[in-house]
């Protein structure tokens, strides 16, 4: 690493307090051209900490794609101190077939830290890992939910790794789930490898949505200013709540789903989530909570068979405790404006009500 005022970023020199807009080659192409991860480097005027923040690992997943491109598009903004390193896609070749995967239809999630002479995908997480991740020295990766899910914004960290915790509880997005990540994913791997990362996740996939962009984007700031990297406080939601333990119920019959609730929803044990029937309305079959909780997900088809997942629930620990994040989820403005928001990208009616 050079001195401070004068280092080199992916063969490029960028001089602290200015910002540069390079690329990094990952891979070539049939024709034997270079592919390439385009990435802006900006390094604050005095000595930091570096942090990455990627969007599109799945190529599909485009909120953090928004939530980077709104905050450098602005050219004087970026961190007092310190290194950032913004990429917008970082699974370029997914994102151009707008699809998860890579060409190959392997995960570029489950191949880290990667291998220098094995497939394609792990030599390309084996570039980032290389020439990203081992000169970080934290790292947030935005994600929404797979195709045809939503998912209500939640930060998920190792609660084992202060430092992951740290970043999520700083990152603000009111819910925050106990999760270290599979084997061979980014962020597990990048904070094994001592760069302690997290994940986030909101809303639906092949789409920017604004509340979910507005979230993901004042969780970057939060962050930065949490490491000193930026001046201020974190604007954070009060008392965050934090979970250990989810679950998916699944459809116990085939038919077509009429919701009760929506992402964001807080739920009592018992209460009705969705209803079942025919396409005839006839059988009905009703899906209640297994236990108090919070909707952190949702399927976004109104037709299941059985088995198949249609509520992501996160476990709360009283009716008392679902009555207080509802209020401090009301209470912080753009909690309340995505749990809106994306309630309308479903048809959600009350038990007992049919509006089909």
């Amino acid at each position: 690493m050079n001195d401070w005022k004068n280092q080199t970023w992916f063969g490029r020199d960028v001089a602290a307090g200015t910002y540069l807009n390079t690329e990094l080659e990952i891979t070539e192409s049939y024709s034997g051209r270079n592919i390439t991860i385009p990435i802006r480097v900006i390094r604050g005027a005095e000595p930091g900490a570096t942090l990455f923040v990627t969007g599109a690992l799945h190529g599909d997943e485009l909120n953090g794609t928004g939530a980077i491109r709104s905050l450098i598009s602005d050219p004087q903004w970026g961190p007092a101190r310190g290194n950032l390193i913004m990429i917008p896609v970082l699974n370029v070749l997914g994102f151009e077939r707008h699809s998860r995967y890579l060409p190959d239809r392997r995960d570029l999630n489950r191949c880290f830290p990667g291998h220098a002479g094995g497939s394609m995908a792990t030599r390309m997480a084996r570039v980032i890992f290389d020439s990203i991740v081992s000169r970080c020295d934290y790292g947030i990766d935005l994600h929404t939910a797979a195709v045809r899910r939503t998912n209500y914004p939640n930060a998920r960290a190792d609660f084992n790794e202060p430092e992951c915790l740290r970043l999520a509880t700083a990152f603000g997005a009111g819910v925050i789930l106990d999760n270290r990540g599979p084997k061979g994913s980014f962020r597990r791997e990048a904070t094994t490898a001592g760069c302690p990362t997290i994940v986030v996740e909101g809303g639906e996939v092949w789409k920017v949505e604004p509340s979910v962009l507005e979230c993901m984007s004042r969780g970057i700031v939060n962050v930065l200013k949490e490491l000193d990297m930026l001046d201020g406080d974190p604007e954070v939601p009060e008392n965050q709540v934090k979970l250990r333990t989810t679950k998916w119920v699944r459809a116990e019959r085939g038919g077509f789903m009429e919701m009760h609730v929506s992402p964001g929803s807080t739920v009592v044990a018992g209460q009705p989530l969705a209803t079942n029937s025919s396409l005839i309305q006839e059988d009905h079959n009703r899906l209640e909570a297994p236990f108090d909780g919070i909707v952190i997900g949702m399927t976004t088809l109104p037709a299941v068979q059985p088995g198949e997942p249609v509520i992501h629930l996160g476990r709360l620990s009283s009716s008392k405790t679902v009555r207080r994040v509802r209020r401090q989820s009301q209470a912080d403005d753009i909690q309340r404006t995505t749990q809106e928001h994306l309630s309308t990208n479903i048809q959600v009616t009350p038990p007992g009500e049919s509006r089909s």
